[in-house]
């Protein structure tokens, strides 16, 4: 029965006098009558269903969707659809196992930090090492593809607005130009707290890839002039290109870096609504890979170039400003790569908040049922994890957005290729933090809880054996490459 402010509990000690089970609770948290329980709520989430799903979904959806076209290719239609939704599967179901890590952890304060020190105390910096160097080698590397891309962007506008026989001045040519305006933009998001307070970019950036759908779709029924001749179409074809096809489509649906700041600040965080969000966006990804993949691949058939807009003959406007739309796409990804970077940065320096959580607390965020151990939480006293009640100071946060956003700006600036770099730490880090960690988690967490379901519990290890097999073979791969860099992986 929930007692209210003023009334003396029935069992109440006399004054000056402490309980037995009291003592443990001053130890903890002072000498505060805890067998009272407190009445004001827990401070609930501002962001709406619609904008989680736009912000996840913008993570989702990168430049990886221009090649599903190759990978389709890679093993024809059948396949290609197949493993498309394969995939998509398995990263929502490593989604949905993190939400449920993220019910065990205090109140809106559910990070990879948060669960690990429940998990594996003692590696939760290392996961967070991990996680952020992730993030900020993919935050370059959308820098750079804005600058790749800007040069072409500007050249096709240019010769479709003006005239064919002249060129753009050469400033507007230069991709360090364009990114370097681009920050002016970039950097007051990239200082935004809140993910859902980037609900608005996410929108314009679905905006862009619905644009690139419509490219794909019409040209296939009204081809414009120019079009290349389309090459062999088939139901089931297996190439060698498959090998390396297929990672791209597993890593083209990672997001779990930022499902943990979406659960603290979406509205009432059910378990339902999380599944809601975790749905909408991968089936919002998953359709549009599937349409993209699909249309692109009966256009141009085994032809079909590693970059699908690419294809297309920029000599129209229509297809100008879709690759205008690219680089729009990209641009607004970058912050959500800054975001989820920073948090980790913020728990590896500091390392003493592994020793913040005491065997008590562990105790009562997996034993006992979440309401008593949001209760718990505000008595043991456990630091905050990325949640809204107690934030990194501004100095922090303002010396790691700038230190993550001056570094990464700087290397794309002066470096046109780190592919292989980024290969080796996105497949390494998007399987870990996809696959690896989520399935760890979840079995770790439940493997001696008799109220969680075994099947589940044993799910949730395959999965993490599933990725670190996606670990090794994409490790192996890279490495292969780099011995071999003339290999053929193409299609034909």
């Amino acid at each position: 029965m929930v007692q209210t402010y003023g009334v003396a509990p029935e069992n109440a000690t006399e004054p000056g006098v402490q309980a037995e089970g009291e003592e443990a609770t001053a130890l903890l948290g002072g000498n505060r009558d805890t067998s009272v329980k407190r009445t004001q709520e827990k401070r609930d989430g501002h962001a709406t269903m619609y904008s989680c799903i736009s912000n996840l979904s913008n993570t989702i959806i990168g430049s990886g969707m221009l090649t599903f076209p190759l990978a389709m290719a890679s093993a024809g239609i059948i396949p290609g659809m197949i493993t498309c939704v394969f995939s998509g599967c398995v990263a929502a179901f490593g989604l949905y196992l993190l939400s449920l890590c993220a019910t065990k952890t205090q109140h809106r304060r559910a990070s990879f930090h948060a669960v690990a020190q429940l998990t594996f105390p003692k590696a939760a910096v290392f996961f967070d090492a991990a996680i952020a160097i992730k993030c900020f080698g993919v935050s370059i590397s959308y820098l750079i593809i804005v600058k790749g891309l800007m040069p072409n962007v500007v050249a096709s506008l240019y010769h479709d607005l003006t005239s064919p026989t002249t060129n753009p001045p050469a400033w507007a040519l230069d991709g360090g130009n364009w990114i370097s305006m681009f920050m002016v933009i970039l950097i007051p998001l990239c200082f935004l707290r809140h993910l859902d307070s980037l609900r608005h970019t996410s929108y314009i950036a679905l905006f862009s890839v619905a644009y690139l759908v419509v490219i794909v779709i019409t040209c296939y029924f009204w081809p414009i002039k120019n079009m290349p001749v389309p090459g062999e179409i088939r139901l089931i074809h297996f190439t060698p290109g498959f090998i390396s096809s297929f990672p791209v489509q597993v890593f083209a649906f990672t997001c779990a870096q930022n499902l943990f700041p979406i659960y603290n600040e979406v509205k009432s965080n059910t378990q339902e609504r999380m599944n809601t969000v975790i749905g909408g966006s991968i089936g919002t990804a998953t359709l549009t890979y599937e349409v993209i993949a699909v249309f692109g691949y009966l256009t141009f058939g085994s032809k079909v170039g590693p970059n699908i807009i690419a294809m297309y003959p920029s000599t129209s406007l229509f297809i100008a400003i879709g690759q205008l739309a690219i680089v729009i796409m990209v641009l607004f990804s970058y912050p959500l790569q800054v975001h989820p970077c920073r948090n980790c940065l913020d728990k590896v320096f500091q390392p003493h908040h592994v020793q913040a959580v005491t065997p008590v607390a562990v105790a009562s965020a997996i034993d006992e049922q979440h309401e008593e151990a949001e209760e718990d939480d505000e008595e043991v006293g456990i630091e905050d994890e990325h949640g809204h009640h107690t934030e990194m100071s501004k100095l922090k946060h303002t010396v790691l957005t700038a230190a993550i956003i001056a570094s990464g700006f700087t290397t794309a600036y002066f470096v046109d290729d780190l592919q292989l770099v980024l290969s080796f730490v996105g497949s390494t880090g998007s399987t870990t933090i996809s696959f690896i960690l989520p399935g760890l988690f979840y079995w770790k967490m439940t493997r001696n809880d008799p109220t969680a379901k075994k099947s589940l519990n044993m799910a949730a290890l395959s999965l993490a054996i599933y990725g670190a097999f996606i670990f090794v073979f994409c490790l192996g791969f890279n490495i292969y490459k780099v011995v071999h860099p003339d290999a053929d992986s193409g299609v034909e």
